[in-house]
């Protein structure tokens, strides 16, 4: 539905341009949550709004719905108002001025459609409807707490009935728990509605609970796409690993790999371990990425399947979290970041037996590790 190719936008800046977005190519399914995820600077707004038609890349090309909005080569740029997109802004953009209802029919009011009295009635108070404030259609928009405000702004974008639906970190303003339930909100609005969405955050969690497919961006170009499992169980850099929520990561080197299997032997800080990596050869340096999850702890010794990575250590701290503890486990001379149930009872300077399984150590090549493909 949206297919975005070797799109390149630069800013002017003393000393030379910055090159924002660099060769980003990417493609969303209709119907689909897609999410680009990056840290501040990575360049996820800029192509969001290169999408919007709000800035003009150098190059590349964009298309949605079969319709080229954008195209370097052909000479093709439709202004933001035709490309009939709908888009949510970090800040909302609600018009104080205008009760609920106002606010939701205004794209209506204004567009290049003329609809009567009672169509534009009829679709706002569907939109409105669907976001949960059809009963609060003539109250003052300043009257509305975040939350409401945030589903008005999804209300006013819905009711154009966009092709495609552009959020831009809509939900980073609200306070956490009203920010996790907003997520099922948006679930569930984008699953009933079935409108084509790209999603802009910097939040892992956020990107890992919404999305269908994740993009993630680093210094202007897209590392890794996958789904949010894929992303997090199968990072592809060193990068990837880290940036997505919480892991281990150890300096290694190959002793043995199968290609076959894509399992292979390496050498790290904690002694030789089992662990699964793609396209390694021996000798090569690689980083390896553990999930604090799946390093598990035992106060016995624990039961060993064949490919089970044994080793011994000492809690050094641990923190409770209420569903869970948060461990640092030292083994030989290096720390390791492990959660558990508060089941378990190891106190700091306790000795706690560790096991890994194998297809739960991610070995990434050094090739790969430090920069992004």
């Amino acid at each position: 539905m949206l297919s975005v190719r070797s799109l390149h936008v630069d800013y002017p800046a003393e000393g030379g341009a910055v090159n924002a977005v660099r060769d980003v190519s990417f493609d969303v399914a209709r119907g689909t949550f897609f999410t680009l995820l990056g840290p501040s600077g990575c360049g996820k707004t800029t192509t969001l709004r290169a999408i919007a038609g709000l800035e003009r890349p150098r190059r590349g090309e964009i298309e949605a719905d079969g319709r080229i909005v954008y195209s370097a080569g052909k000479d093709i740029f439709l202004a933001p108002n035709r490309r009939n997109f709908g888009m949510v802004f970090q800040s909302y953009a609600i018009w104080p001025h205008m009760n609920v209802f106002k606010n939701a029919a205004f794209p209506l009011e204004v567009g290049r459609r003329r609809l009567g009295r009672k169509e534009v009635e009829a679709k706002t108070m569907r939109v409105l409807a669907a976001v949960g404030l059809d009963d609060l259609a003539d109250r003052a928009a300043t009257k509305l707490s975040g939350g409401q405000q945030q589903r008005l702004a999804l209300a006013r974008a819905l009711a154009m009935e966009p092709t495609l639906l552009l959020l831009d970190e809509p939900l980073s303003n609200l306070d956490a728990k009203l920010r996790e339930r907003m997520r099922f909100e948006l679930t569930r609005l984008q699953r009933e509605l079935g409108v084509t969405t790209v999603y802009v955050t910097h939040d892992q969690s956020e990107a890992l609970a919404l999305s269908h497919a994740i993009a993630v961006m680093n210094e202007g170009r897209i590392v890794q796409i996958g789904s949010p499992a894929d992303i997090y169980q199968r990072p592809r850099d060193r990068f990837v690993a880290d940036f997505i929520g919480s892991t281990n990561l150890l300096d290694a080197t190959v002793i043995a790999a199968d290609a076959q299997t894509g399992r292979c032997r390496i050498a790290t800080a904690l002694g030789e371990l089992h662990a699964r990596g793609n396209g390694l050869s021996r000798d090569e340096a690689v980083v390896l990425s553990i999930r604090p999850e799946d390093v598990e702890l035992f106060d016995e010794p624990p039961a060993c399947a064949d490919g089970d990575n044994l080793c011994c250590g000492t809690v050094d701290a641990k923190v409770f979290l209420g569903d869970y503890l948060d461990f640092q486990v030292k083994v030989g001379e290096r720390l390791l970041l492990a959660r558990a149930h508060p089941s378990l009872r190891a106190a700091p300077g306790a000795p706690v037996h560790v096991r890994i399984k194998a297809d739960k150590c991610i070995a990434i090549s050094d090739r790969r590790a430090g920069s992004p493909e």
